[in-house]
């Protein structure tokens, strides 16, 4: 029998990939007809590059994955904040405000302390004065919840301290490169880590991973159930069809996931799960540097979006010379008035907001498109904290394993994604060598 794996993304690729190499036999189910899930690049006929999801990955990631060769390095990468009229740099600029700086010292003064909320959590971590007016707001924009309903486990997405961060940034100025703060949690980051940029866009790390296993991916096939026997996962119906497999990994969002199940509501709880939507406005422009960095935060009720990026600042290649790509992200609920307003009203209610930072920058404007998504960002509700500590140590089936950002429920990039999932193929593969091999068809007849 065989491995079942839901899903085509850069998780269920690499799956597929790290069970291939190893002898491992698989089918890989995608319910649209193209594989690469939310890792897709597209070019407008006008020549602006936009990704869904990462806009780049790391030169350690490429070179695993085999597409070193293909990439470009991104020479810089910036952050700032838009507060009361002016920018401030993250981090060195904050750190020059008198009252984030009083605020961050007395914080570390009082020393750790075990915080159930995110409200606690940050202004325990930076202050209250620089949680209240920057962090807390951009996180309740980004997450669609307050603060004080959201666990402080969202703080672990912040892997870097301030001096650490300082550090990288430096690094970033000496070499030349942008190099990788706060991208990767599961190894470590250093000045030799920076960022880097495929060649025709991300799905080029798909196109690699499904070079040799194109024989075992089902398109257009939805796994519709997963069969469960005596706490072990033994079968799927996909497409309509019942068949016997080894074991299943998943990389659907856990609500999904878990209404799948058939024989057992151990999962029942992961239901409940949110996901943040998220519509994305890709603004087009004459001229560059209309941001003081890649990213400027904004954080407050003064702007539709709660983040623009500039992605031709650190990735020129990305807009035709002369030109500018600027993403607006706004957090939205869907059927708000956001996810359902006219992409052109999005647009001009973008270039309101760029107008009150930039007067005159309106008579630049070419066009948007827009990009909308239910499931952008896990929101870790302090309502749920308890089954998704439990999701973190596995799904407590035998022979079912969730992977990657959707699956996993995890605040988790593309380079995590990737060495997570080969670490759970590996103990996969492991467990069904150490199986019994009567175990397998025993199990499999259950379904029938």
């Amino acid at each position: 029998m065989k491995v079942a794996i839901i899903g085509s993304g850069i998780a269920g690729l690499t799956a597929a990939e790290f069970l291939h190499r190893n002898g491992v036999p698989f089918l890989l189910f995608e319910a649209s007809g193209r594989i690469s899930g939310m890792a897709q690049s597209h070019v407008s006929p006008d020549g602006f590059s936009h990704d869904v999801g990462a806009h780049f990955i790391t030169n350690r990631l490429a070179s695993a994955i085999g597409v070193g060769s293909q990439c470009r390095d991104v020479r810089y990468y910036g952050e700032s904040v838009w507060l009361n009229g002016r920018t401030y740099s993250y981090p060195f600029g904050l750190m020059r405000v008198p009252r984030f700086l009083a605020g961050g010292i007395a914080a570390k003064l009082r020393g750790a302390a075990r915080e159930q909320t995110a409200a606690a959590w940050f202004r325990r971590q930076y202050g209250s004065a620089l949680a209240d007016e920057v962090a807390l707001p951009l996180l309740e924009a980004w997450s669609g919840a307050t603060a004080d309903r959201l666990s402080a486990a969202v703080g672990d997405k912040l892997q870097h301290g301030i001096g650490y961060t300082a550090y990288l940034k430096l690094a970033s100025r000496w070499t030349g490169r942008a190099v990788a703060n706060g991208y990767s949690h599961e190894m470590p980051e250093n000045p030799g880590v920076w960022h880097v940029y495929p060649e025709g866009g991300v799905s080029l790390l798909c196109e690699k991973l499904a070079a040799d296993i194109q024989g075992a991916v089902e398109l257009e096939s939805p796994v519709e159930k997963i069969y469960v026997e005596g706490g072990r996962a033994v079968g799927i119906r996909a497409k309509g069809r019942d068949m016997d497999v080894a074991a299943v990994v998943n990389t659907a969002p856990v609500p999904i996931f878990a209404k799948m199940l058939s024989g057992s509501d151990a999962l029942q709880g992961l239901t409940k799960f949110r996901y943040r939507p998220m519509t994305f406005v890709n603004l087009r422009l004459n001229g560059r540097g209309v941001l003081p960095d890649t990213v400027l935060w904004t954080p407050g009720p003064d702007f539709p979006f709660f983040r623009l990026t500039e992605t031709p600042l650190s990735m020129p290649w990305l807009a035709p010379e002369g030109k500018t790509l600027i993403t607006a992200d706004i957090g939205c609920e869907r059927g708000d008035s956001f996810w359902t307003m006219a992409d052109n009203r999005l647009g001009e209610l973008c270039m309101e907001g760029l107008e009150r930072m930039r007067p005159g920058i309106r008579a630049r404007y070419l066009g948007c498109s827009v990009m909308r998504t239910p499931i952008a960002y896990p929101v870790f509700a302090i309502e749920y904290e308890a089954e998704r500590q439990r999701l973190e140590q596995g799904t407590g089936i035998e022979g079912l394993v969730s992977i990657g950002r959707n699956g996993e429920f995890a605040h988790i990039l593309m380079e995590d994604i990737y060495w997570r999932t080969r670490r759970k193929m590996g103990a996969l593969a492991d467990w069904l060598q150490a199986r019994p091999k009567t175990a397998g068809a025993a199990a499999g007849s259950l379904i029938r």
